[in-house]
């Protein structure tokens, strides 16, 4: 069995379809762009006005009427962008929810699937980077505020749901033989990416949000790459490869001044690459 590239989906329907010939309205674009950084912008200045009013009167004391008037806006612009008090803390997880698929979606045809949500991670982090005095006081909250904690907890939980279906949708999950462990692989692996990612960024926000988080998060997912990465597509059938000595993708060994390395013609270029490293640094 191996992993296969995810083709797009489709267009949506709903959407006007142009003109043979056209192209889409610049205007039209760049106004929905503009909105999306206004209606950004809003969700950004409502959550740090709950932020500090949480931090002076304490979450159960504050109400969704003081964030909008601290924020200057109207009870009912709050609720065009939040549906309660503890959702305002979290503004940025819908659009880098979004932009961690982008990644998926535009991932090249060769790449491991895994190294493709590690990537995709990566822009959840950035999104925490990207204001590390704001990070650090919503995580002292959101370590004293149960309810805060729970929604924090179901965000990172679609994260997952999202790489989860990603990996098993380049596994055939109905291929189930002696020795195919790639469905199970792919769905712990997406946990280990999370919990990676999780760890990194909880030791960096307890830090005070110093050092640099992205290297730290490539050591942990190479961790995590070393781990899983050879495993997913070990177990395909025989008839699916043309080396059967091979029991993993990638196989290297250093005989003497000399490196050997033994690999599927469908072995991704980037594990290859690591384990042709990894052989290398033992020689």
């Amino acid at each position: 069995m191996e992993y296969v590239q995810v083709m797009p989906q489709p267009a949506d329907p709903s959407r006007r379809p142009l003109r043979a010939g056209s192209v889409p309205d610049a205007t039209e674009s760049a106004a929905g762009s503009k909105a999306a950084a206004q209606r950004l912008k809003m969700r950004r200045e409502l959550a740090a006005a709950a932020m500090e009013l949480f931090a002076t009167k304490g979450y159960e004391a504050t109400t969704v009427d003081e964030i909008a008037a601290a924020a200057g806006v109207a009870r009912r612009t709050f609720f065009r962008h939040f549906r309660s008090k503890e959702e305002a803390i979290f503004p940025d997880h819908d659009d880098t929810l979004v932009r961690a698929e982008a990644v998926l979606n535009a991932a090249p045809p060769h790449e491991h699937p895994l190294d493709t949500v590690c990537r995709g991670i990566k822009e959840v982090m950035r999104m925490y980077a990207s204001a590390p005095s704001v990070s650090v006081e919503r995580y002292r909250l959101t370590r004293e505020v149960p309810t805060l904690r729970e929604r924090e907890i179901a965000s990172v939980a679609r994260y997952e749901r999202l790489f989860t279906r990603y990996l098993l949708g380049h596994f055939d999950e109905r291929d189930h033989h002696d020795g195919n462990d790639d469905p199970l692989l792919a769905e712990v692996a997406a946990s280990a990416v999370v919990t990676a990612h999780n760890h990194v960024l909880r030791r960096w926000l307890r830090g005070g949000g110093q050092g640099d988080v992205e290297a730290q998060l490539d050591h942990a997912f190479a961790i995590v790459r070393d781990t899983f990465g050879s495993g997913i597509g070990a177990g395909r059938k025989a008839g699916h490869t043309t080396a059967a000595v091979v029991d993993a993708p990638v196989a290297a060994r250093a005989e003497g001044e000399v490196l050997v390395a033994v690999a599927r013609t469908d072995a991704p270029l980037s594990e290859v690459m690591r384990t042709i490293e990894k052989a290398l640094k033992e020689a």
